[in-house]
């Protein structure tokens, strides 16, 4: 952990500007690249925005932001994360993408940097794959919005070795994280628990069992959930939702976890939820 002080983050969208902002509030430097200028500053001024809101709550000072803020260093040049300590990808779920993201970080890091993937569910093991350093590549799975949320699923591939994770473990506990370990199978245990689960209430909205105010109700009232699963799948996005389903069914070879009809019907219509404006609720 000592020598770990710069923290690379790829991926300016929700997920990257929430790892940022607690990476640079935990005392790391960090250097934020992404293809577009306009993402960085995007990101920046959300991170900004967000410290503000922690400082109006009195759980940082002023003079904690502005030093978080100028310990953020935002760029559009790959080259610059050989200056990274170890390395965070943070782009949307697409397997393409990440393997390709994987295999230029493989070049520009420095021999036992770690490069560590938020996948939500694609699998580790093909995502080191795509590198010669295996051993060195792990999952770490924040969960959104990440400045709240305490979890990382940690997610050891077949070959991440024993102190790539301990590395990983403690870097997520300096960031005031609470880490979990699991293993590297389709949808890890968040999404393989939680994805049938949104699922099997949009089953319960279109074969008319209650209307989705009523089924997030029930969840919440009756089981204690802080929101209902269909709200959650609104804030997540329907789209992201339909494709942690098929990872989940591609990868596990079973029809139980086949998408809803009308989840797919719904992201063919661009009701995606809270981005697009509608999804089971208007926003």
């Amino acid at each position: 952990m000592a020598d770990i002080q710069t923290i690379g983050v790829i991926g300016a969208g929700t997920m990257g500007n929430g790892i940022v902002h607690v990476v640079a509030k935990s005392g790391f430097k960090v250097i934020l690249l992404d293809i577009e200028q306009r993402f960085l500053d995007r990101a920046l001024g959300t991170i900004s925005k967000n410290m503000d809101r922690e400082v109006a709550k009195n759980k940082i000072t002023e003079s904690d932001k502005s030093a978080a803020i100028q310990r953020i260093t935002a760029t559009t040049n790959n080259a610059a994360m050989a200056e990274a300590d170890f390395i965070i990808e943070a782009v949307i779920e697409n397997e393409s993408l990440k393997s390709k993201i994987f295999t230029e970080m493989d070049a520009v890091a420095r021999p036992g940097v770690i490069l560590a993937s938020n996948t939500s569910s694609i699998a580790i093991t093909k995502i080191a794959s795509k590198t010669k350093r295996a051993d060195k590549v792990i999952g770490m799975h924040f969960m959104n919005p990440v400045p709240v949320m305490t979890l990382v699923e940690i997610v050891r591939g077949l070959a991440t070795s024993d102190e790539t994770y301990e590395a990983t473990r403690q870097l997520a506990e300096g960031m005031d994280k609470k880490p979990v370990e699991v293993n590297d199978y389709p949808g890890f245990v968040s999404n393989r628990v939680l994805m049938p689960m949104i699922n099997e209430a949009i089953y319960c909205v279109m074969e008319g069992v209650g209307t989705a105010e009523a089924i997030d109700q029930v969840m919440k009232l009756g089981m204690n959930h802080p929101i209902g699963p269909l709200a959650l799948a609104d804030l997540i996005g329907l789209d992201v939702c339909l494709d942690i389903m098929a990872v989940l069914q591609n990868g596990l070879g079973d029809p139980k976890y086949r998408a809803c009809p009308l989840l797919r019907k719904m992201v063919d219509a661009g009701y995606l939820g809270r981005k697009s404006g509608r999804g089971f609720y208007q926003y």
